[in-house]
């Protein structure tokens, strides 16, 4: 007789054990983060075993330091990592969503229909909101649009000084760098501590000089960029014992000398280099009066060479021709050393238009979740630049689960519940959002429905502080499609992924051996 597994008052075969087991972990993963989401969402607070707190209601950040090992929590965990890469915002919109279809779908499957229906009406509802979404988005063809404002405010969490911000570098970058699928906006913000906000045209290099004799300000800066370590050809020590090794060595060294004194005859006098600068380096560049930096992180050298014009170089190309050296030097305006912040600026660069967006914060406990923050915000105006926008504040999503119930009318069959449970999974992060603020979501969501039905809008939703109905695209609340494109699209796949596992099987630990595994014909 198979054993049995009780839910509730009814007895349900063994079976559904790993389904139920799998929902469980998904709704809790789920409910974490349900309490962050809306204006007025609040924080989580996570504390390690080192006492290091970090506090936030970022979804991907709650999720990225949870101590989880169940595969399930893994799953949705990595689609929130998916969606953060893809779009930069909306992993707490992903993640209610998949907790909520996995939970409605499997409501359905303990009913008696069959999980293969159930997918396959999920997959087919996905595919018409995905539609509906593209059909009804906005498109935003300039940077003078003012609700790319708003857009950067609620993506900001209500931050005007970041919003602000974040339009003016965007401004400064241009709009065909911004649609540019290589360049990621977010990438150009850091957060410092004890500083104001500000924009450059330019980028920032985390690091200062290697000494203080070194110049702080250099004007029409002509910049190498070495992607090695700035030292003579290394000899081991057993061959420096012989005489023709040590011979090899005074020659090296030489060489070494004699390459850094033709890129005094360049008139370089910025060098960064992306490990280390040995003291015989130091000394020469020292007594040039070359700015020199090490130790900078690859991503920081890259973004030089794109805004300066510079080629990495490793440190034998020091020897080459001056023709040679010369082709691979950028060119910047101004650079200059911010001993307080710690960091060395680079401005007006003769190669692409890169601009940096530096995010003050009075305490050191605020600066990452500030960071977040503004980068959230890039990201979403990025997304909305090339993909449109739709009405915000849950408007669309009530809408989408309308059109839901009619295709679910209309396809009829077994599938019909998969589409139903898309329906329910798709309220959820809205019943989430006016819960946070105070109200009864049930009550709210059957006022919008009646309001959007009558007036055959799709943006009608209500006020996180008054409670009224309002038309949320009057009222500059607004969404990068893109971003629910993704949360919707990426939700689905994990959702599927998880009600499509029927049995889980712990593997032996010991690695398996492909040359000693046995093939049955």
């Amino acid at each position: 007789m198979p054993d049995k597994l009780l839910a509730g008052n009814q007895e349900k075969d063994d079976k559904f054990q790993t389904l139920l087991t799998n929902t469980s972990v998904a709704r809790i993963i789920s409910s974490t983060v349900e309490g962050t989401i809306g204006p007025r969402g609040l924080d989580i607070m996570m504390v390690d075993r080192f006492g290091d707190v970090v506090v936030t209601n970022d979804g991907v950040t709650i999720l990225k330091y949870m101590d989880v090992t169940h595969p399930v929590a893994q799953m949705i965990i990595n689609a929130a990592r998916a969606q953060q890469v893809e779009v930069g915002d909306g992993t707490t919109t992903a993640t209610i969503i998949a907790g909520a279809l996995v939970a409605e779908g499997t409501a359905q499957v303990l009913k008696g229909v069959p999980v293969t229906r159930v997918i396959e009406g999920i997959n087919h509802g996905i595919k018409v909101t995905l539609n509906n979404i593209e059909e009804t988005s906005l498109k935003i063809e300039s940077l003078e649009d003012e609700r790319l404002f708003d857009i950067a405010l609620i993506a900001g969490r209500g931050q005007r000084d970041l919003a602000g911000l974040v339009v003016e570098g965007a401004r400064l970058i241009g709009i065909d760098k911004l649609l540019d699928s290589d360049f990621k906006f977010a990438d150009t913000v850091n957060a410092r501590e004890g500083t104001e906000n500000q924009v450059f045209k330019g980028v920032l290099l985390n690091k200062q000089p290697v000494n203080k004799e070194m110049p702080a300000v250099i004007e029409n800066a002509v910049i190498l960029v070495v992607d090695d370590d700035l030292r003579p050809e290394d000899l081991d020590r057993e061959a420096m014992k012989t005489e023709s090794g040590f011979q090899y060595y005074l020659q090296a060294r030489q060489q070494y000398e004699e390459g850094l004194n033709q890129l005094i005859q360049l008139g370089v006098n910025l060098v960064v280099v992306d490990r280390s600068i040995d003291s015989l380096g130091e000394e020469i560049l020292t007594e040039a009066g070359i700015m020199a930096l090490q130790r900078v992180s690859s991503r920081e050298l890259e973004k030089l060479c794109r805004h300066s014009g510079a080629r990495k170089i490793k440190a034998s190309t020091l020897n080459r021709s001056l023709e040679t050296l010369k082709s691979c030097l950028g060119y910047a305006q101004l650079v200059k050393v911010d001993e307080k912040l710690k960091h060395t600026c680079v401005y007006g660069g003769k190669g692409e238009n890169l601009a940096t967006l530096i995010v003050g914060a009075s305490t050191g406990e605020v600066v990452d979740e500030r960071e977040r923050m503004a980068r959230d915000a890039a990201s979403a105006l990025q997304a909305a630049l090339r993909g449109g926008i739709v009405p915000g504040g849950g408007a669309l999503e009530i809408w989408l689960a309308g059109k839901l119930e009619e295709l679910a009318r209309e396809a009829g069959g077994m599938s019909s519940y998969g589409i139903l449970a898309l329906r329910e999974a798709l309220l959820k992060p809205f019943s989430c959002m006016a819960g946070n603020s105070g109200f009864n979501p049930l009550d709210k969501l059957g006022n919008i429905i009646a309001a959007q039905k009558k007036a055959d809008k799709n943006s009608i939703s209500f006020d996180a502080d008054s409670g009224e109905l309002v038309d949320v695209l009057e009222n500059g609340i607004f969404d990068p499609a893109p971003v629910k494109r993704y949360a919707i699209k990426t939700a689905g796949e994990v959702a599927v992924a998880i009600l499509r596992i029927n049995t889980v099987i712990k593997m032996k630990n010991d690695e398996l051996d492909p040359d000693n595994i046995d093939i049955m014909e």
